[in-house]
């Protein structure tokens, strides 16, 4: 494993515009709050026929005792008859910086797989940045250090997605705006967005009106990667391709909210008695005992959201590569979460850790 650290002192030259920078400093957090609800779109080819699924959720949580939101991206299927993915978990504060997130995208290969992870956590002044590339050749790892003060108007593949969702239900988008970001090489480069305006799609049996937004992301090295994304008048996306990909994302069934909840996330749950018939003593300690642990745990989880999202990660992973020693792959999986973040920053270490 080859490992370098360097401090990008490139950050100066690259400047996010005004218009950029006033828009993150207007949002007010009821804007926010109405970007807690889940997308899930499928994957299809250009012939219609379904290659994966795409989904987005973004909820409420904290960070070292920070308010915050927490958002889960996944997007799983095959392409060409590859199977490949990516998976963002980040907490974004409420002015929308990252305190942490972790991209993980994989391509699986006839005779290997092709992982690359990064992950980003806001330390003191500094945001640091460790990315791992795992390929045929070997591992290769680099870690940048980049000055908060010039990243003014940094915007993350997790903030990306909420800031589109803002953008859509405002369903307008600012002249020059132009953010910081990361291309793909996790180089610092600018990112722009613009309106495509207005059309229509057929979702289920509705032909409903859409709001589009193009995001184009420069890059130092390749070609520039343009991004259409169309969005319903509440912000649930409609539609999202990447220009040149064969696949396009696709909402087949409009959303339901109520009260700004999704119906289909609304938990339901039986409460189911308990019959003991030999000890009235120890049953009532029995469920003293129990009512405690349920309590701790329901509280441990609810402080912990990402726990689902991990897991439910790690079960894609697994069900999709079908490996042999699954102790080894869930060794792999789960060791950078423990050895890229610093003692009392990481996701796990996190108190409030979708």
């Amino acid at each position: 494993m080859e490992e370098s650290e360097s401090t990008q002192n490139e950050t100066e030259e690259l400047k996010a515009s005004v218009n950029a920078v006033e828009f993150i400093y207007n949002i007010a957090p009821k804007d926010l709050d109405q970007c807690l609800f889940a997308d899930s779109l499928v994957t299809v080819s250009d012939s219609g026929r379904e290659l994966g699924d795409f989904s987005v959720s973004v909820s409420r949580a904290s960070y070292n005792e920070e308010l915050c939101y927490l958002l889960h991206a996944n997007s799983h299927g095959t392409i060409d008859d590859i199977p490949c993915g990516t998976s963002i978990i980040a907490y974004i504060s409420r002015n929308l910086e990252i305190l942490e997130e972790n991209h993980h995208e994989y391509v699986k290969l006839e005779k290997h797989t092709v992982d690359r992870k990064v992950h980003i956590v806001k330390q003191d002044d500094q945001l640091v940045v460790d990315r791992i590339i795992s390929e045929k050749e070997g591992v290769k790892a680099q870690t940048h250090t980049f000055p908060l003060s010039s990243l003014k108007g940094f915007v993350s593949e997790a903030s990306n997605l909420m800031i589109l969702r803002i953008l859509a239900q405002q369903k307008t988008v600012p002249e020059n705006m132009t953010f910081l970001s990361f291309d793909a090489d996790t180089v610092l480069s600018t990112s722009v967005y613009r309106a495509l305006g207005c059309k229509k799609q057929m979702i289920g049996e509705e032909l409903v009106d859409i709001f589009g937004i193009e995001r184009i992301v420069s890059s130092a090295k390749d070609s520039s990667g343009t991004w259409h994304c169309y969005f319903l008048p509440d912000g649930h996306l409609a539609s999202r391709v990447q220009l040149g990909s064969p696949a396009i994302m696709k909402l087949l069934h409009m959303p339901f909210l109520l009260d700004g909840v999704e119906k289909d996330q609304i938990p339901v749950f039986e409460k189911k008695p308990l019959i003991w018939e030999e000890d009235m003593e120890l049953y009532s300690k029995f469920l003293d005992r129990k009512e405690e642990l349920k309590a701790d745990y329901s509280s441990y989880i609810r402080q912990h959201p990402e726990l689902r999202a991990l897991l439910a990660d790690f079960l894609q992973f697994l069900l999709l590569r079908k490996p042999h020693d699954v102790f080894s792959f869930a060794r792999d999986f789960f060791a950078p979460f423990g050895s890229q973040s610093p003692p009392g920053k990481s996701l796990k270490d996190s108190q409030n850790f979708p």
